[in-house]
């Protein structure tokens, strides 16, 4: 363990000791090089200097504003507005073009899906991901499977007024009822209709599917939003369940858990969070993804 011990000299060296020693080795008193005092002190004097230059304390109700008057706020504000007038040109054109001749116009075009792209990842991402590839309860705007329409006339509806997000009168309303907890099917006619489902698309079935009994629950109680076909209906986002595209999988479990409990899926209407204009961009944006019509 350390020692205390008396500063002698080092024989060595000739160098004074600190009076501390651990596991035989002493501590000698050499002094930091010059040089590196130097620096040590300099970089007391920017700080004090930086405090008095630029914010830096707070205090009751506030903080020390610095000698230069300088905010990373109003630094951030003056950017977007020197970015604003930037854009001011294709902006004012991009306002002014119906949606549907916006990507007959190259340099239109190019400007909406920059734009679109940015607010996309602002916004978008956190449900549907970087790619724009979705996610279980998250629709996949790459493919060309779209609940309410992939016209980009559709999306720019879609994204102004909201889904499930009651904005105004033209908010998009659909949703399937908890047939299960409502009381209105029991589990024998949910795991008859989820085999009759399952069997639209293609899908292997358990031994024994009652494909029969699940027709006509589909028809006296499904068919009414997902059309005698069971193509879907867009008009209450009902989806089509004939193809391989399932936005909460396509097991058996999965659907009589949907059955049982509803889906009501929502997005923020962006009217009002977006201008009209930005609105347009992204509208453009995802129609492009690959998977607009």
């Amino acid at each position: 363990m350390e020692q205390p011990l008396g500063h002698e000299i080092d024989a060595a060296t000739g160098v004074a000791t600190t009076g501390h020693a651990f596991d035989g080795i002493k501590e000698l008193n050499n002094p930091l090089p010059r040089w590196w005092l130097w620096m040590f002190y300099a970089t007391i004097v920017w700080a004090i200097g930086y405090w008095v230059v630029y914010p830096a304390w707070p205090l009751v109700y506030g903080y020390t504003g610095g000698l230069l008057g300088w905010q990373s706020r109003a630094a951030v504000v003056e950017d977007l507005a020197a970015l604003k007038v930037l854009r001011g040109p294709l902006t004012a054109k991009l306002e002014a073009t119906d949606i549907a001749a916006v990507e007959k116009d190259p340099e239109l075009l190019g400007f909406s899906r920059a734009l679109g792209k940015t607010t996309f990842g602002d916004n978008c991402v956190p449900c549907h991901g970087a790619g724009g590839g979705g996610a279980k309860g998250y629709p996949n705007l790459n493919d060309d499977d779209w609940l309410f329409g992939g016209k980009v006339t559709d999306i720019q509806a879609t994204l102004t007024h909201g889904i499930h997000w009651v904005a105004d009168a033209d908010t998009r309303v659909g949703g399937m009822p908890a047939f299960g907890r409502l009381g209105a099917l029991d589990s024998v006619q949910m795991s008859n209709v989820a085999d009759y489902v399952r069997s639209l698309s293609g899908q292997p079935l358990e031994q024994g599917a009652d494909l029969k009994a699940g027709a006509k629950v589909f028809a006296d109680t499904c068919a009414s939003c997902h059309g005698n076909d069971g193509k879907g209906k867009r008009d209450f986002g009902a989806p089509n369940l004939t193809d391989a595209i399932w936005l909460y999988g396509s097991d058996k479990k999965t659907i009589v858990e949907g059955l049982t409990n509803g889906r009501t899926g929502a997005m923020p209407a962006w009217i009002g969070r977006l201008d009209p204009t930005t609105i347009k961009a992204l509208a453009v944006y995802v129609h492009s993804l690959g998977g607009g019509e």
